[in-house]
């Protein structure tokens, strides 16, 4: 994904292969081979991580993560846009649009 390209929750997302992820007292967090970075994805972070591991359209993991969480819809619409933009941004993130 470019820096230009806006995200859309019509879109696919999904784990970009060939990193290194770790889970250390409940967090996870990932070295990326690509890029020579760290990150820690924190708590939530790592949960929307661990269900990126498969295709999932944006629109549905909101969803989901609403139910499971019971947060506030825009609330939740607006962290997980920012969090897989930035995802993206690192080229952690596979975005792909549905077919």
């Amino acid at each position: 994904m470019n820096d230009t390209q806006a995200l859309s929750k019509e879109q696919i997302v999904a784990q970009q292969p060939g990193n290194v992820v770790s889970n250390m007292d409940g967090e996870i967090v990932m070295l990326s081979i690509e890029n020579g970075k760290y990150y820690n994805l924190g708590d939530i972070g790592g949960v929307i991580w661990e269900k990126i591991e498969q295709p999932v359209v944006i629109a549905s993991l909101i969803e989901e993560l609403i139910q499971e969480y019971e947060v506030d819809a825009l609330e939740c619409d607006q962290q997980v846009m920012s969090f897989l933009d930035q995802l993206g941004k690192e080229n952690l993130v596979v975005i792909t649009n549905a077919k």
